[in-house]
Parts: C-alpha cells; sequence; structure tokens
C-alpha cells in the first residue's frame, strides 16, 4: 500500500527564476539538480523535510510536444494550469510580513479562517500558492 507523498510537481517555465522564488524567497533548499535524460530534473524541499520534495518542471520534452509546452505555459501565466501548493507556518501574519518585505507577489491578505489563519501568494509563473497557520485540533 502507499506510506506518503514524496514529490509534488508544478510547471515552471524557468527553472532559473523558479529557484530564485522558491529558495532565495520561500526559503527551500535544493534537493537534486540534475540531468536527467533530455530534462533537468529539479527538485526543492523545506529545511528537515528531504522526504517531500516539490520538482519544478519546465514543460516541453520528453512528457508534451513543444506546441503543448508553449499552451501550458500560457496556462500557467493565467493561473488556470492547476499548479497549487499548500504550506503550513507557525505565524501567518510574521510569515505574510517576511514575503511581501521580499517582494513576493501577495494575492490575498491573511484572513482568519475556521481552520487558522491563511493568505495567498503567486510565484512568478502564475502558480498559487496558499499559506496557513493552522488551529489546534
Amino acid at each position: 500500500m502507499l506510506t506518503s507523498i514524496t514529490i509534488t510537481q508544478i510547471y515552471v517555465p524557468d527553472q532559473d527564476q523558479a529557484l530564485d522564488f522558491y529558495v532565495g524567497k520561500l526559503g527551500f533548499e535544493v534537493q537534486a539538480d540534475m540531468a536527467f535524460g533530455p530534462m533537468r530534473w529539479l527538485t526543492v524541499t523545506l529545511p528537515g523535510q528531504p522526504n517531500r520534495a516539490v520538482l519544478l518542471e519546465k514543460p516541453g520534452p520528453p512528457s508534451m510536444s513543444e506546441e503543448t509546452a508553449a499552451e501550458v505555459r500560457v496556462a500557467i501565466s493565467k493561473g488556470v494550469a492547476g499548479g497549487h501548493l499548500f504550506f503550513a507556518c507557525d505565524d501567518a501574519y510574521r510569515t505574510h510580513a517576511e514575503l511581501t518585505a521580499k517582494g513576493v507577489e501577495i494575492t490575498e491578505e491573511p484572513v482568519d479562517q475556521p481552520y487558522g489563519i491563511d493568505f495567498g501568494l503567486r510565484d512568478p509563473f502564475g502558480n498559487h500558492i496558499r499559506i496557513a497557520q493552522m488551529k489546534s485540533a
């Protein structure tokens, strides 16, 4: 039976720009960065969580044609490509302030929800990210 999710994938048109954002602004660490056949295999993890990675995948061969990749890049930029990441934090207001100071595009200010305090942002390509300070059960 399945025991855990190890890698989640999102499309990013520029992997170097994605590194700058996910590592430089959000605080991820590079787990793997290597040539993997015709593609660059680039995964990042949150510090202390080496078994849960995000694959920052450039749309293109071998998984899709260049024509399809161009369509995917347009969809990403419109925020409709399905790329969503959800993260937890200890203090939503502090995390929001830190990310704002780093120039991250905040799309939704922190809101008190029944499950905790959360806010939304987008990466430089249009992928949606939500960060929440969860309430205790």
